[in-house]
């Protein structure tokens, strides 16, 4: 039996912070491709500062602060059945702040957010509780596969 092809991820990554600890791309990168199906995708992230996140929160969402993680949809397939996914917006000091106060490490919270806002990116979303349970259930599967416990936990 043929294995489905592993996702084909293009992937930028910017930072406009770096403190505190913030990941490198290549875990970025294997986040990322953990949550996509097979077939290629194009994802951008940005990592920004507080002042940064809580202007996009604002001016987007009409919540005036800053937030863990923002997804902004993409395109979508181009011709050559390239999905480009659209950019995650991601606060260093929001995340870094939750991880402490959730007794989780850094990198395990990282790679939460990266996760859920790839799945918002596909369609996914907690707005209603039916539609909440689901996305939270691939979340921990995709999370555990990536050796991290549960973050709802």
């Amino acid at each position: 039996m043929k294995q489905p092809a592993a996702p084909r991820l293009e992937l930028e990554v910017t930072y406009a912070a770096r403190r505190p600890w913030v990941p490198r791309r290549a875990q970025f990168a294997a986040w990322a491709t953990a949550a996509l199906g097979a077939g290629r995708f194009a994802l951008s992230v940005r990592v920004v500062g507080a002042a940064r996140s809580r202007g996009l929160n604002a001016h987007y969402r009409h919540k005036d602060k800053p937030t863990n993680v923002l997804s902004f949809a993409g395109a979508g397939l181009d011709p050559e059945g390239r999905n480009f996914l659209g950019e995650l917006v991601i606060c260093a000091p929001v995340v870094a702040h939750e991880a402490r106060s959730q007794g989780k490490s850094a990198a395990a919270h990282w790679a939460h957010m990266t996760v859920h806002g790839v799945l918002h990116l596909q369609g996914y979303d907690h707005v209603r509780r039916h539609d909440e349970r689901i996305m939270s259930a691939r979340e921990i599967q995709i999370l555990d596969r990536l050796g991290f416990s549960d973050p709802y936990a």
